[in-house]
């Protein structure tokens, strides 16, 4: 778990004598921000900058694992991983609990993930506006995209050509042929072809961004992190847990924190939490900050009752149409090999392009180490590396979830339920999916590269009912989540943070992660916005 808290050089005397500037990154979801506003705060060399992570810490690129370093591995979403805190949460009541990975490691997510850099489209900025954000439109979030990255492939007003995180769309390699047909079915299906899904305009089908380089992960870590740590106004610690933030009468002044089997405090004048959707709700619980009903449930001191603390939880959703490859076709191409998403609009949504599909295979590129491929994936007796799918993203939904205290242990997860598929319009366009999905296996681009489809059966895609069901029972999530301390107005009695990341009621106390969007991004994916959010928020927390 990382923490950041920030003060003036001389202003505050910290562990070993040294003036601290904390921030907590912790055992959730998309923790990469940990690192962005640690390395910019240190830009500043009358400020420091204290870095704790719950995860190892690698500061030499010599000694980064492989499972981290290189993209083509998912060997650190294994629930053995050291590298990987194997949270359980609830997808459906059908399915009940699943591992849920989440980064256990310097960089948070960023270290783990599958390099998706699809940013938020400019629809969901300006509805973050129009609930009271306006600092969070899409004309005023576009520079920090921007700063953000270099974009390698183009180059215009919406990309940048200085920022730490490259950006690429990959596809020098040969084109597997079942991209081939997928690209060249929603095509013949009357989408258009879209050059750059982080423009203007996502729809249509185009090449997927990623930030994956020359086969290596380009996590936060390595490329915001890296180049600052020499700075002596920088300092990062590994194999930390933070337990509660410390606070007196509405002021944020420290942390708990635990380490090789001791437990002390860190005090500041600024703290900064990010630690995902999932713990940063939960260490704000943890320290009085939340539901009362829940406090109270669990003898937690009130410190301020905020009832929307872990309510609004958004994640992506995948359902997935599997099918069998002929023997002499390609499913990939390696670390170059391209892959497309097409972005659409579902049929009666009032919410453009709020749909993604995608093709990929069934065993990933990334190597699995999962057992039982057959069961896991539907692919009955067909090998799974012949085995690939059509997958539907649920970009929008409008069913959240939400997180719960379970202990007033710090080392004990919370629990935490995605609800998803119970609100009607969710489940409604999920089926349409499918079905889209598998009008395209159909068409002609599929003739030459499709044996057969493997599941869903043509008994369960023809009836809505039963459709549902097989749709519940299979679903996979993404660790996309957000929402749990979302930001908006006064008026809003569920906002957690005001518009500029500070907690409500609390002074001195920020939230600069993926739980402050109001609505996850209808991308299909969070990393590129979770990187803006922490862009956008950090000249915020320094003239504070």
């Amino acid at each position: 778990m990382g923490i950041l808290a920030g003060v003036e050089t001389g202003k505050f005397l910290g562990i070993s004598g040294r003036a601290y500037e904390i921030r907590l990154s912790s055992r959730g979801g998309r923790r990469s921000r940990v690192s962005v506003v640690a390395s910019r705060l240190a830009e500043n060399p009358s400020r420091s900058v204290l870095l704790l992570e719950a995860g190892p810490d690698y500061p030499d690129l010599a000694g980064l694992p492989d499972e981290i370093k290189f993209g083509g591995t998912r060997y650190a979403e294994a629930q053995d991983s050291e590298h990987n805190w194997a949270l359980r949460g609830t997808a459906t009541k059908e399915q009940g609990e699943i591992h849920v990975a989440q980064g256990k490691v310097i960089g948070g997510g960023s270290s783990i993930n599958g390099q998706a850099m699809q940013r938020g489209l400019p629809d969901d900025f300006d509805h973050w506006s129009d609930l009271g954000n306006d600092e969070w439109s899409y004309d005023k979030v576009l520079p920090f995209f921007r700063k953000s990255e270099t974009d390698l492939d183009i180059r215009d007003d919406y990309h940048g050509t200085d920022g730490p995180m490259p950006v690429r769309r990959r596809q020098t390699g040969d084109w597997p042929d079942i991209q081939k047909a997928f690209h060249q079915a929603c095509l013949e299906e009357g989408f258009g072809w879209n050059e750059d899904t982080n423009g203007a305009n996502p729809a249509g089908v185009g090449v997927s961004p990623s930030n994956n380089v020359d086969g290596m992960r380009m996590s936060a870590a390595m490329t915001y992190l890296a180049p600052m740590r020499h700075r002596l106004n920088l300092t990062v610690r590994g194999n930390v847990l933070v337990r509660k933030i410390l606070v007196e009468g509405s002021k944020a002044v420290g942390v708990e924190a635990e380490s090789g089997g001791e437990i002390f405090t860190v005090s500041s004048d600024q703290i900064v939490l990010s630690a995902g959707a999932i713990k940063s709700p939960h260490l704000l619980m943890l320290s009085g900050i939340g539901p009362e009903d829940q406090l109270n449930e669990f003898g937690i001191t009130t410190v301020k009752a905020v009832p929307g603390v872990g309510q609004h939880l958004w994640n992506h959703l995948s359902s997935h149409i599997s099918f069998k490859v002929k023997d002499d076709k390609t499913l990939s191409a390696g670390d170059d090999g391209v892959h497309f998403s097409l972005h659409y609009t579902s049929e009666s949504s009032d919410q453009p392009n709020d749909m993604v599909l995608r093709t990929n295979t069934v065993v990933d590129e990334r190597e699995e180490k999962v057992p039982g491929l057959r069961t896991k994936y539907n692919t009955g007796d067909v090998p799974p590396e012949r085995a690939a799918r059509v997958s539907c993203t649920l970009g929008l939904p409008d069913g959240p979830g939400q997180v719960r205290l379970a202990s007033t242990d710090p080392s004990v997860q919370p629990s935490f339920d995605y609800q998803y598929l119970q609100h009607p319009n969710d489940i409604r366009r999920v089926r349409e999916g499918i079905r889209m999905g598998a009008r395209l296996l159909e068409s002609e681009a599929y003739k030459d590269v499709l044996d057969y489809r493997i599941s869903p059966t043509d008994d369960v895609l023809d009836d809505d009912d039963a459709l549902d069901h097989w749709i519940r029972e299979t679903v996979g999530t993404a660790r996309h989540v957000s929402g749990t301390c979302r930001m908006g107005p006064d008026s809003d009695p569920t906002a957690v943070v005001d518009q500029y990341c500070r907690v409500k009621g609390i002074d001195s106390l920020w939230v600069v992660d993926a739980s402050v969007m109001p609505r996850v991004p209808r991308s299909g994916g969070s990393h590129a916005t979770v990187l803006m959010i922490a862009e956008r928020a950090v000249s915020w927390i320094a003239d504070a």
